[in-house]
């Protein structure tokens, strides 16, 4: 089975899971970058991004074209915004339009809104079998506890 992890790290958090997930599956890994510069501290890191997801941005990618046809299985890694996927990975999902596919969802968060994330992307990739979804508070502030966590469900993905 092949898989690729495809994921959007702001603050590094969710590209240490998704390092972790691609270690544990010998999967590609893919980090989406955009042209987009996001505040990174301060109360502009915060309201930017919420105003970026609730305006429905969609940053353009400056990652080199990506061959899905390649890969059975997809893990999406995305930090939570505002209740929901980051704009990076809204970018990634309208310009692949990705059918057909093994769907497994992480996301990396301060203390909630996870599982409407799950929802939202969930709901933007119809046509897919999901097979699995796993959230993560601030991993890096316990990355053996996070570390373990996300090799655990990585192992599960694969008996799928």
């Amino acid at each position: 089975m092949s898989t690729l992890i495809v994921y959007f790290s702001f603050d590094g958090n969710t590209k240490f899971i998704a390092e972790k997930i691609a270690e544990t599956l010998n999967a590609d890994i893919i980090e989406l970058k955009t042209s987009k510069k996001y505040p990174t501290e301060g109360f502009l890191k915060y309201f930017c991004g919420g105003k970026s997801v609730i305006f429905g941005e969609e940053p353009k990618l400056t990652n080199n074209s990506i061959d899905l046809n390649r890969y059975e299985t997809i893990v999406i890694g995305t930090p939570v915004w505002a209740g929901s996927y980051t704009p990076p990975i809204k970018s990634f999902i309208r310009q692949y339009k990705i059918q057909g596919k093994q769907i497994a969802l992480f996301a990396s968060h301060g203390g909630n809104g996870a599982e409407k994330c799950f929802a939202k992307l969930k709901e933007a990739l119809p046509g897919n079998k999901f097979i699995g979804e796993t959230a993560y508070v601030e991993p890096k502030k316990n990355p053996e506890d996070s570390s373990s966590k996300a090799v655990r469900w990585a192992s599960d993905i694969l008996a799928v």
